[in-house]
This record gives structure tokens, C-alpha cells and sequence, in this order.
């Protein structure tokens, strides 16, 4: 971790600090909140960011006595709503549901209609979910392991028919890395959009994807999709019968999403204290865990440094797929 934090501090990512604020910041704090507050999220309703955002809003709303309103605001990867909360007068009156794609893939791919800093115009506060990227088949394909894929794959170069939601997507990039790292030969389907992505492997059109295990989790336990093993470091206390991909056969392959909140990097800090609290309370309140969980999502909050450590970290890894997927970067 202390490396990561180094990292941090190198790209200049703004973390919440023990800086002192004037006089008149603390007081400011005191009356916060007294009017609704506006969550921007960045990709459309309905989606996984946007599901766990509405779940952490109806706590934050509940804890703080103010309503939080989830904004929708989507376009070019995620930058448009993050954008908008960048320029925001930094109140703690318009929040971000910061995700990964709005946070280190979209930056990295649209950067000529980026209009801010990904590290310095934000203060990252907690996280408040992990979703790990979970590997699906059509349950009517032969795959029933990770090494069963790899091995077809090999096998009959150009033949599966590998889904994601649309290039530069969280999904596109983790297939990405996967194939690259498995050594095979994919035929990359895009869709537009994750819903349609679903409804294409479901049906048998694609094979197999890979992407956030909310997206998933239904569709699995109805029997509609096959889970073969999930993305992260270690398994995923929401599927624990399901191997990492590293226990599967790719060693070192590691491709998860998250979620936090983050607010304009100039917010006061007894503002930003006050959201942290709330956020930590919401994230361990049994309901609101209990209903991240029933999505797909696994609760966790942590520091401000932890947080933008990881945003860090993940840039550099989205980096280097962005590059092996040959993705033109404007």
C-alpha cells in the first residue's frame, strides 16, 4: 500500500489531508447539509453504478436529513458526469458516484472532450462498493472451466465469439487483458451497451464475456448464464465457490470495477469529514450492506488515501489494456 500511496502523491491525485481550513469553512460544515444534494452519476440508469448509487443515496439521504437526488448524466465514457462535478462549486452540494470507467478508461480514451483532471480536480473520499468482473458462458457451450475455454480457444483460433458492451468499456478491457494473457485467438463482439451485451450471450449469439459481477449475479442464479471464475485477487465472499482466474489458469490476471463517492477537489475538509462519516455508517448499516450484496456489489469503505491509491493503481493497469487493445487515444 505504500506504494500505491506513493503513486498517488506523484499524480497528483488530491487526497483529503489534515490541512487546516479557515474559520469560516468550519462553520460552514456546521449547517452542512441544509438543501438536497445532487449524486452525479455517469452512466444511465439501470446500470451498476447507477443501482449501487440510488442504494448508498437512500442511507446518505436517511443519515444526513437531506435528500440525495441521483443524476444521471452520461456520454463519452463517463467524463460528461464527471465533468460536471469537477467544475461544481465546491460546496459538498453536487457529489460524484465516482466509478472506474468514468475514472481511469474514460480519461485515458476521450481525451480530447476531457475538460478536467482526473487526479487533481477531485477529492476522493471512501469507497463504497468492489464489483469484482466476473467470466460467463452461454450455459449451452462445453465451457465448464476456465482451462476448458482456454483450451477451445487454442484450439480453434477466431471461433468464440467473446462479448463486451462497446469498445473502451470496463468489459471490453478485461477481455482484452484475458485473451492477451491466455495466449488465444477471440473473435471481440461489441455491443452497445451492457444490456445488449447481456441479452446476446444469454441468447447464444456470443459465448463468453467478462464484466462486473452485478451486471451478472441474476442472470447466473436463474440459470441463464454460466459462471466459470471471478476477477479479483482473491475470491469473492458473494460467490465463494467460484475460483479467481488466477486459481483458474491465468496467473496474474486481476480486472475488477468499484465505486465511491469523491467530491470537487477545493470541498472543505470539515464537509469532506462529515460526508467520510456518513458514508462509513451507511456502508456497515446491515440494510444497505444486505442490498449492495443482493446486486452483486460487495460493501467496503475505507480511507481517503486508500481510495485514491487504488484509482492510481487501476489507472496504470486500464492503461496498459487500453494499449494492448490498440485503442486509438485522442
Amino acid at each position: 500500500m505504500r506504494h500505491a500511496l506513493i503513486a498517488a502523491g506523484v499524480l497528483g491525485l488530491t487526497i483529503v489531508s489534515g490541512i487546516q481550513e479557515p474559520a469560516g469553512a468550519a462553520d460552514a460544515a456546521k449547517d452542512y447539509p441544509n438543501r438536497p444534494i445532487r449524486f452525479v452519476a455517469a452512466q444511465a440508469s439501470g446500470s451498476s453504478i447507477d443501482t449501487m448509487s440510488r442504494i448508498v443515496a437512500t442511507k446518505m439521504s436517511e443519515l444526513m436529513g437531506q435528500q440525495w437526488v441521483v443524476d444521471n448524466r452520461t456520454g463519452a465514457g463517463g467524463t460528461i458526469g464527471a465533468a460536471i462535478v469537477a467544475h461544481a462549486e465546491p460546496d459538498g452540494y453536487t457529489l460524484f458516484a465516482m466509478a472506474t470507467a468514468s475514472q481511469v478508461i474514460g480519461p485515458q480514451i476521450y481525451k480530447k472532450v476531457t475538460t478536467y483532471d482526473p487526479f487533481k480536480d477531485f477529492a476522493p473520499i471512501s469507497l463504497f462498493a468492489i464489483t469484482q468482473n466476473v467470466l460467463v458462458v452461454n450455459p449451452r457451450t462445453p465451457f465448464r472451466s476456465v482451462k476448458d475455454l482456454i483450451a477451445y480457444a487454442k484450439a480453434n483460433p477466431g471461433k468464440v465469439n467473446w462479448a463486451n458492451a462497446g469498445t473502451g468499456f470496463q468489459s471490453h478491457l478485461a477481455g482484452v487483458l484475458f485473451t492477451h494473457m491466455a495466449k488465444i485467438d477471440v473473435l471481440h463482439v461489441p455491443y452497445k451497451g451492457a444490456g445488449l451485451m447481456v441479452t446476446g450471450v444469454i441468447s447464444g449469439e456470443s459465448d463468453v464475456t467478462i464484466g462486473p459481477a452485478p451486471a451478472w449475479m441474476v442472470h447466473v442464479q436463474a440459470g441463464r448464464a454460466r459462471a466459470l471464475a471471478m476477477g479479483g485477487e482473491k475470491r469473492s465472499p458473494l460467490w465463494p465457490d467460484l475460483p479467481t482466474i488466477i486459481e483458474a489458469g491465468v496467473p496474474g490476471y486481476v480486472s475488477n470495477g468499484w465505486a465511491g463517492l469523491a467530491a470537487p477537489s477545493r470541498t472543505p475538509k470539515p464537509i469532506l469529514n462529515k460526508l467520510h462519516a456518513a458514508l462509513v455508517k451507511a456502508v456497515n448499516d446491515p440494510p444497505t450492506n444486505e442490498a449492495l450484496k443482493r446486486v452483486g456489489a460487495e460493501p467496503l469503505s475505507g480511507t481517503p488515501a486508500e481510495f485514491a491509491a487504488l484509482i492510481a493503481k487501476d489507472w496504470k493497469s486500464f492503461g496498459e489494456a487500453i494499449r494492448i487493445a490498440g485503442l486509438k487515444v485522442d
